[in-house]
């Protein structure tokens, strides 16, 4: 079993706009852009996690079929949400076939704006 995590986000409203950072993924990222940090937080990748929370799905198949999403769009949700370290996956010998479950990585996520 994984180690749950938190996820920090930093928000610092300046002359310039909004800078932002995520901290506590598998690296730390600048976020310039707010558009990057809306995308990461979509509805659509909420409701990825809260699947995994509360359904265990074995497969991004399975996820896809709770979902009623393509599996295309599902992977590059996926992609996504692990690069920022929200998910991992754990791997499952069936037979001659290894086969990635995805679970999630964090239970909690802060966020701090400063003005």
């Amino acid at each position: 079993m994984s180690v749950k995590k938190t996820r920090y986000f930093e928000v610092n409203v300046n002359e310039k706009g909004f800078i932002s950072k995520l901290k506590g993924g598998k690296k730390e990222h600048d976020f310039s852009d707010m558009k990057i940090l809306r995308n990461l937080l979509s509805n659509e990748k909420a409701r990825i996690l809260y699947v995994l929370k509360t359904k265990s799905p074995e497969s991004i198949y399975q996820l896809a079929k709770i979902l009623n999403r393509d599996l295309k769009s599902i992977r590059n949700d996926i992609k996504v949400l692990e690069k920022f370290g929200f998910i991992d996956f754990v791997s499952k010998k069936k037979g001659n076939r290894i086969s990635y479950s995805p679970i999630l990585a964090v239970d909690r996520m802060e966020f701090i704006l400063t003005l």
